[in-house]
């Protein structure tokens, strides 16, 4: 795959994710700092750290190996946003709304892998 990571929608909407977990997480307790806090923000970041480091690896096999780590810390995401509800960190308005977000890049993260299957 010869295209800049930069360019894909998937790379895009995960960014935005990252930017929207960051903001909801500001108004967590702060000893949730090394928490819920760190765990969330992290799990986020490595969905398009491992888009860009896959890009930056040999052939389309290396990618979707990256893509398989990248699916995983997305479903850590999904976890720890019921887990912050649960725990009345966010609203549900914030859930759902945060819910929806992240359906739709693990929604990306699937079709990109079978697209890269299919070249």
């Amino acid at each position: 795959m010869q295209n800049n990571f930069k360019n894909l929608n998937i790379w895009k909407r995960s960014t935005d994710l990252v930017q929207s977990i960051n903001l909801i997480t500001k108004s967590f307790p702060s000893e949730e700092k090394f928490g819920l806090i760190n765990q969330l923000r992290r799990a986020t970041v490595s969905v398009p750290s491992n888009i860009a480091e896959g890009f930056g690896r040999e052939g389309d096999k290396e990618l979707i190996q990256f893509c398989q780590v990248l699916i995983g810390s997305h479903c850590e995401v999904e976890t720890q946003l019921t887990l912050s509800s649960k725990l009345e960190y966010i609203t549900k308005d914030e859930l759902e709304k945060t819910n929806a977000e992240a359906e739709e890049v693990r929604k990306m993260i699937y079709g990109f892998v079978k697209s890269i299957k299919n070249d």
